[in-house]
């Protein structure tokens, strides 16, 4: 069987390019994985939280796992596909360590402006927070931008699952000039999404959405 990714079968506009599952589609692209995607309506029906306890996307299986967090399934993408990811035991536990640290250092500092600035920026205390959440966001920036320096990649010159998953997330970014006072963010961000495999991830899920929405 091919594996399967599951996703929304509609979002609002503003979120198109940013759902994650694009992450699992890049990773699939990358190693040359064929691969399904089957859509839903609602994550938060009792059918789907079998898969997806949180009820959220994208879900993943093949012939042997069934799985879900954006990390995990790229994880299992590389390995399966024994690319993306060294072979060499320091090299390889590097790579996960930026994909780690790109959902656990970075992210959480991404979607805090995000929410703020999205999708509670109807509350009454949205406006006086921003600059907190900003100020955060820039000095975490300062630091990744400190830790690539002048390599092509996050660990030199070769692109990993590090790279793939810290790209993803400093995608959440784009359009929102957070990342003008780090030129070197900006272009391994631009380095990272020029990527052939990118390119077709992306125009496969904004294709997605422009179709009318079935029944």
């Amino acid at each position: 069987m091919l594996p399967i990714i599951t996703t929304f079968a509609w979002v609002p506009p503003f979120a198109r390019g940013f759902v994650r599952d694009i992450r699992a589609r890049w990773a699939c692209e990358e190693v040359g994985q064929p691969y399904d995607v089957v859509l839903i309506h609602n994550a938060k029906t009792p059918e789907h939280r079998c898969y997806q306890p949180f009820g959220q996307v994208p879900t993943y299986r093949d012939d042997e796992v069934e799985i879900f967090e954006s990390g995990a399934i790229v994880l299992r993408i590389a390995e399966r596909a024994g690319q993306l990811i060294p072979a060499d035991p320091a090299a390889r536990i590097r790579a996960i360590q930026w994909l780690v640290a790109a959902l656990n250092s970075v992210e959480p500092f991404v979607m805090a402006i995000a929410v703020n600035d999205i999708f509670e920026a109807d509350r009454d205390w949205s406006k006086a927070r921003h600059a907190k959440v900003a100020e955060d966001l820039q000095a975490r920036l300062h630091d990744l931008e400190a830790a690539l320096g002048d390599t092509e990649w996050i660990d030199g010159d070769v692109f990993t699952v590090g790279d793939l998953m810290l790209v993803s997330v400093l995608g959440g970014l784009r359009g929102s000039q957070q990342l003008d006072s780090f030129p070197k963010l900006a272009s391994y961000v631009e380095r990272g999404e020029a990527r052939p495999a990118h390119r077709k991830a992306m125009a496969d899920q904004l294709a997605l959405y422009a179709e009318p929405v079935a029944a």
